[in-house]
């Protein structure tokens, strides 16, 4: 009887620890917000569904931030084609000199080229997860930050082509992010700034980033042990993961205190015989997780609110 009462004991420990965590972030409307954009059609550079997309985030943002900035350039890809893109750059309390940055990419890739079919590799990503959730979670968050204004500066970036050329080598790749660190406000530094990218899978498990340990390890362990507290240790475990080319690494370079929170691995990890859906035509808005937005929409905001206290 002593050991099923420990091991109840233990059971409803647990439990609580899955539902204590809680931010007003929503979840389902994180999720509401990534469809929007995929009814879009997939966000390549240079077409109607990316110039609609770009049009609808910015809307979305004049409707709750105080400050929005749009920076559009041109940009001449290595095949000699011009592609039109834009930043979006919202801010809370834009006088408050203590900010935090918040960045995600809202472009898709025009190519599946991970597909596993040969027939697919040059179709469009539809981009519910890589480019999607990281753009939904952070309006959902704007939709807090609008309802309580908050005590510190808080920048949501949303950043272009991202995704369009090849990463091996870097070619025509982290367009937005390059972009913004060469024309960013001047003398900006946030206290910090984390990256959120690929975070609605519903098979949720973020490893530390290669590139995030080694040149802000502060941020990361101010991320991992916001997400302990929370109860969130299972989808935060503190393992070091590979090093990632990202849009995070631009901004480090200009000297910003930035880390990437990439679940990587979007379903399969190599090797454990599971479906790989990144870069694929599979990346679709079924893949994604309102409670998996949750966890990560619950760890941004307290890490706002934990900068107030």
């Amino acid at each position: 009887m002593l050991t099923v009462a420990c091991a109840l004991i233990v059971a409803i420990a647990c439990n609580r620890s899955e539902a204590a965590p809680g931010t007003p972030f929503d979840g389902e409307a994180a999720r509401r917000y990534v469809k929007a954009q995929l009814d879009f059609g997939p966000r390549v550079p240079g077409t109607e569904a990316h110039r609609r997309t770009g049009d609808w985030i910015a809307e979305q943002m004049r409707q709750r931030a105080d400050t929005v900035i749009e920076q559009r350039w041109s940009h001449v890809t290595a095949k000699g084609d011009t592609l039109p893109l834009r930043n979006i750059f919202a801010r809370f309390n834009p006088g408050a000199t203590t900010r935090i940055l918040y960045v995600t990419h809202w472009d898709t890739r025009p190519v599946s080229d991970q597909a596993e079919d040969p027939a697919k590799r040059q179709l469009p990503v539809p981009g519910a997860n890589d480019g999607g959730s990281g753009t939904g979670m952070l309006i959902a968050l704007a939709d807090l930050l609008k309802q309580t204004p908050p005590g510190v500066g808080v920048d949501l970036l949303f950043v272009d082509g991202e995704d369009y050329g090849t990463f091996t080598p870097d070619v025509d790749v982290l367009l937005g992010s390059t972009y913004f660190a060469a024309n960013m406000p001047a003398d900006y530094q946030p206290i910090f700034g984390v990256l959120w990218d690929m975070i609605g899978d519903a098979d949720l498990r973020v490893l530390q980033e290669g590139h995030s340990v080694e040149r802000a390890p502060e941020v990361v362990a101010r991320v991992w042990d916001t997400a302990a507290k929370l109860g969130y240790q299972q989808y935060f475990p503190p393992q070091v993961g590979v090093a990632i080319t990202d849009d995070h690494l631009p901004l480090l370079d200009k000297g910003l205190r930035v880390i990437d929170v990439i679940d990587i691995d979007y379903v399969g990890a190599p090797g454990s015989g599971k479906p790989n859906y990144h870069h694929t035509p599979e990346d679709t808005l079924d893949k994604v997780s309102a409670r998996s937005l949750k966890i990560m929409g619950d760890v941004a905001y307290a890490l706002i609110t934990g900068i107030q206290e």
